[in-house]
Formats: structure tokens, C-alpha cells, sequence
């Protein structure tokens, strides 16, 4: 069974942390965001995974191969970021059968199994305060009869989420096809949302699926919010930290990866912290500092540093790219 995952994104609204690196690799709790994804896909029977690729696509290629070698993978690149809808259609052949479409940057927490063992075509949904951000889907007796892309005026708060399963996936390239060829677009890009409507309206049943541990990672506080979340229900062993408490204080939920050193600092609580950095004489909470990131004389709180990055300085709330350099004066200056 194949998997569709378009990952082509530049990640706008996460600069200056993409500048670097595909958004998909940008880390939380631990590991990247694809990485949480992927490792989900790996215990079902998903067998192939097509990667929609465009924005530093080489390096993207690369991790993949370098950390999931037993998976079957493929990519194809998107030259022109034209919507989901263009994405999808790229990785579909006319032939395929049931087919999962999964949104790169949505960390999603539910038993997939149970998804894809379902006698029709599913789509994830979740109750949303604000639906006009999000394609939404209308119910009868546990179908859906009507699905609308981005309404300024939503008719329901069943907001899709971003994983689709599909029974037919041939029918689904047939429609994306139909409406890049009948030009439907919202504000410029074909929706897959577009698509799946066409699918009902030619008699295809489709259901959903509740998602309530669905998280979106698409900029920097909800990259945090993620983070968050994804420690406060992780179950690492707090006695881990032991080797870190000596001349520091650690407020757990935090995930401290290896060769890290901390010296006379406050840890936590939803600390991140990448391979080899060092954080001396500092306090931070709720954020991820990348690996061999350096901080010195800080206080940090809801901030991303990038990889290599360093900061010296008092209190800030920060995004700090890849290798970048901060110092702060003090006050007075």
C-alpha cells in the first residue's frame, strides 16, 4: 500500500529556522517532525512511501535514505508549488488502490491501523472553534455529503486535518486531473479538498475519522505548542536526568539528547535539547535548542535556536536559524 506525504513546502512562516532546512526536519521532542510521522507509518502495512519533494530536496532525500533504509521510498519533485491538490496528484497513478495522504508538517496521534482497516474512504477530521482556515466536511448518517475549502463562512466545524485515507486512489488522480484541467483553484492552487468533493459527487462513499491528538508544526508556536505537548505525554524515564542535577535544576517534561553539557542552569519544564549543545550560566523553558547550539549568561523561554547557532545575552524569546551568532548587551550599554 502506498503512502503519499508531500514534503515540497519552503516553510515560509518558520524563517529564519528554514533557511537552512527543509521544515520537515526541523526538531521537536526529540526528533523531527517527519521523523514522528514516519515512525508511525512504519509499523502498518504502508509499504511504499512517496515523498512530494521541491525545497531542499537533496538534503530532505538524503535523511530519509540515511534514517529509514528498510523503507521503500520515492520522491518527486515539485517544480511549481501549486496547492495540496497538484502535490497528491504527482505521487497517484491511474491504477492505484487505497492509497494514505498524510500533510508533512502534522504530527498526528491515533492508532493508524485502525484507520486503514476501514471498508471506505476516510477522512480525519477535528472539532475547531475558527474553521475558515481549513477545509471542512458536512455529515449525513456518518457520510460525508458536501466537503467546502476555506469558507469565510464555514457550514460545519469539522475541520480535515491531514491524514486522508483513500480506497480508490486511481478515482482520486482522475478528479485532481479534472480540476487542474477545469482550472478550480482557491487563491491560486488546486485543492485537494476540491477533489475529494468530486470523489462524493460521482458516488464514492466517504467517512471520517476523529483526530484529537492532531498536531499542526507549521510556525514557530506551534512548533512549540507541539513540543510541548509531545513531553508533557512522553514517557521518558526522569531518572535519566540524574547525571544533569549536579549544580543544575531540572524541571521535567525535558528531552536531553546525547553529549550535551549543562553547567549552573534552570532546565525546563518542555526543554528540547539536540546532540552536543552546551548551555552554561543560563534558564530556559518551553523551547528546543537544535544540536551543538551554545548558550551562555541567558534567560530563553518559548524560543527555537538553530543548529550551531550561540547566544549570549539576558531574557529574550528568540527564533534563531543554523549557525547564527547573538550577543545581547546588557542594559546601560
Amino acid at each position: 500500500m502506498k503512502a503519499i506525504i508531500p514534503v515540497a513546502g519552503v516553510g515560509t512562516r518558520l524563517r529564519p529556522l528554514t533557511l537552512s532546512k527543509p521544515k520537515v526536519l526541523l526538531n521537536v521532542a526529540g526528533k523531527p517532525i517527519i521523523a514522528h510521522i514516519l515512525d508511525h507509518v512504519a509499523g502498518t502495512r504502508i509499504d511504499h512511501i512517496v515523498f512530494i519533494v521541491g525545497y531542499m530536496k537533496e538534503e530532505f532525500e538524503q535523511w530519509a535514505k540515511d534514517r529509514y533504509p528498510d523503507l521503500r521510498l520515492e520522491f518527486v519533485e515539485q517544480t511549481e508549488i501549486l496547492g495540496l491538490g497538484h502535490a497528491v496528484g504527482m505521487g497517484l497513478s491511474e491504477d492505484d488502490g487505497e492509497v494514505m495522504v498524510i500533510l508533512g508538517d502534522t504530527i498526528f496521534e491515533l492508532n493508524l491501523d485502525e484507520v486503514l482497516q476501514s471498508k471506505y474512504s476516510s477522512l480525519g477530521v477535528q472539532e475547531v472553534e475558527d474553521a475558515r482556515r481549513f477545509g471542512v466536511v458536512m455529515l449525513e448518517d456518518d457520510f460525508i455529503t458536501d466537503l467546502v475549502e476555506k469558507s469565510p463562512e464555514p457550514p460545519s466545524n469539522l475541520a480535515i486535518v491531514g491524514l486522508y485515507f483513500i480506497k480508490n486512489g486511481g478515482l482520486l488522480k482522475s478528479c485532481i486531473d479534472g480540476i487542474i484541467s477545469d482550472n478550480v483553484t482557491v487563491k491560486g492552487e488546486y485543492q485537494i479538498t476540491d477533489a475529494l468533493k468530486r470523489m462524493v459527487d460521482s458516488g464514492e462513499k466517504m467517512t471520517t475519522f476523529s483526530i484529537q491528538g492532531w498536531h499542526d508544526c507549521g510556525t514557530a508556536d506551534t512548533l512549540l505548542d507541539s513540543n510541548k505537548y509531545l513531553l508533557k505525554i512522553s514517557e521518558a524515564d526522569a531518572s535519566g536526568l540524574e547525571e544533569y542535577r549536579p549544580g543544575n535544576v531540572i524541571h521535567p517534561p525535558v528531552f536531553i539528547d546525547d553529549d550535551v553539557r549543562i553547567s549552573n542552569s534552570v532546565i525546563g519544564p518542555y526543554v528540547s535539547i539536540g546532540r552536543g549543545a552546551e548551555i552554561e550560566g543560563s534558564i530556559v523553558e518551553d523551547s528546543i535548542i537544535e544540536e551543538k547550539a551554545h548558550i551562555s549568561s541567558a534567560l530563553l523561554k518559548r524560543s527555537i535556536i538553530g543548529k550551531e547557532a550561540a547566544i549570549t545575552g539576558q531574557y529574550q524569546q528568540l527564533n534563531l536559524s543554523d549557525y547564527s551568532s547573538v550577543v545581547i548587551p546588557e542594559k546601560g550599554d
